[in-house]
């Protein structure tokens, strides 16, 4: 049984027409027929019930079908491996963020990231649907938050546990304290990303839990704006405690926030039934080292 038997097998599968699945083939019809006769009598039955001009899978052609894609994703798995053994020159990694995560996580990364691998094209993209992009193929990596059941197709490489603070302007009488009541905030003016934003969810979710809600929120779709809102006094905010220690900010200060402190967990998501060139895996080493280093420039740990 050779490889381009089944291939023109699948072929005619694809079309149930012989001359047509010989035209995609650029093949005559003969040799196709001719080939399949050989798969017939090595296997020692039928794979098509010809009716007429008509044709259907016999139940051996079906299980032949069926094995033959797993050995063309296997071939084709085998084939991208070694090409990537070769070299990471011109190589592409599609990945997917939550929005404002790229501030954080990947604007340093990806400078030092490019200056180690120039030839390799890195897109990075923020949206909200990160899991679904993974899962259809969109992206080859996904930086999001742990899904609750996640498609046995889908592995996950926990990151970092992230918690968020208030941030507010430095002189802001609030500041001088090192914690407060979440429900505090229901008395200062806030500003805060859209309402599709993963932040302003868990916020949201906050809210419900604590039976308060945030009363006419000043809304950006920027991580800059708002910083500069907050900067400005004109409202306070809710960001990753590890965004806020990072920066440092010297007019915005980071306040605790208790009963209950908005929290979620972050990952990396890639599916296992897809390769995973080289590039992905230096990727998430880099990632992981990167984390960690702003862990210890943060005095926090990534658990």
């Amino acid at each position: 049984m050779e490889l381009r038997q089944l291939e023109y097998f699948a072929a005619i599968c694809k079309e149930m027409h012989f001359s047509r699945a010989a035209e995609n083939l650029c093949t005559t019809q003969s040799n196709l027929s001719q080939q399949i006769k050989f798969l017939e009598n090595e296997l020692g039955l039928p794979l098509f019930d010809r009716i007429g001009k008509r044709i259907r899978l016999t139940d051996a052609g079906k299980i032949l079908l069926e094995q033959s894609e797993s050995i063309f994703k296997h071939v084709d798995y085998a084939k991208r491996a070694i090409s990537d053994l070769k070299s990471l020159e011109g190589g592409r990694l599609d990945i997917g963020i939550l929005p404002g995560d790229g501030d954080l996580l990947f604007d340093a990364l990806l400078i030092d990231f490019h200056k180690k691998y120039p030839k390799l094209t890195i897109s990075v993209t923020e949206t909200m649907d990160v899991y679904e992009q993974v899962l259809n193929g969109t992206r080859d990596l996904g930086v999001t938050t742990v899904p609750l059941k996640p498609d046995e197709r889908i592995s996950i490489i926990p990151l970092f546990h992230e918690e968020f603070a208030l941030a507010i302007r430095s002189d802001h009488p609030v500041a001088k304290s090192k914690a407060i009541p979440f429900e505090q905030l229901q008395h200062l003016k806030m500003v805060m990303f859209s309402s599709e934003h993963q932040i302003t969810k868990v916020i949201q979710s906050c809210c419900g839990e604590k039976g308060i809600a945030i009363d006419n929120p000043i809304v950006t779709s920027t991580l800059s704006t708002l910083l500069s809102l907050v900067e400005q006094g004109i409202g306070a905010s809710i960001l990753p405690r590890m965004l806020l220690d990072y920066m440092n900010h010297e007019h915005i200060a980071a306040v605790k926030l208790l009963n209950p402190t908005p929290i979620q967990d972050i990952c990396i998501l890639y599916r296992t039934d897809k390769f995973m060139g080289q590039a992905a895996k230096l990727f998430i080493e880099e990632l992981q080292s990167f984390l960690q280093s702003v862990m210890n420039h943060t005095g926090r740990s990534l658990g």
